[in-house]
């Protein structure tokens, strides 16, 4: 790999708590990748949008809204209309295990609830990025 692994942090929806989105973009930089941070209030299409001018590697969802349903699902179809088949959609947050499943039934990447380990994130990343993108 010649250049930093990039990954787009967002925070999507009305949701205004970016404490955890913050701590996972600084965790995410320390481990050697470029981060990308949205900010708060985005909507589906900013992120894709940003992923795609930004050349992302990985978009990385965080979400306390109960919005999860709706929020992947609707960034996944615009993944794929915009042919960006090679990108990671992981996140976390507030979301129930069985959910999760669904989640990644439909192409959604791991997903990591509150008290993960920042290193098994940064890791999953990696081997992900390793495993499916080409440089």
């Amino acid at each position: 790999m010649n250049r930093p692994i990039r990954v787009l942090v967002a925070k999507v929806g009305l949701d205004g708590h970016d404490r955890g989105a913050k701590v996972i973009a600084t965790s995410l930089r320390d481990a050697g990748m470029e981060v990308i941070y949205t900010g708060l209030r985005q909507t589906a299409e900013m992120v894709v949008n940003t992923a795609l001018q930004e050349d992302v590697d990985a978009i990385g969802i965080s979400i306390l809204s109960g919005a999860h349903n709706t929020v992947f699902p609707k960034i996944l179809q615009l993944m794929h209309d915009k042919k960006m088949n090679d990108v990671l959609l992981t996140g976390g947050g507030i979301i129930p295990e069985d959910d999760m499943k669904k989640l990644n039934e439909l192409g959604v990447g791991r997903l990591f609830p509150p008290g993960t380990p920042m290193h098994e994130i940064a890791e999953y990343i990696k081997d992900w990025t390793k495993t499916n993108r080409s440089f």
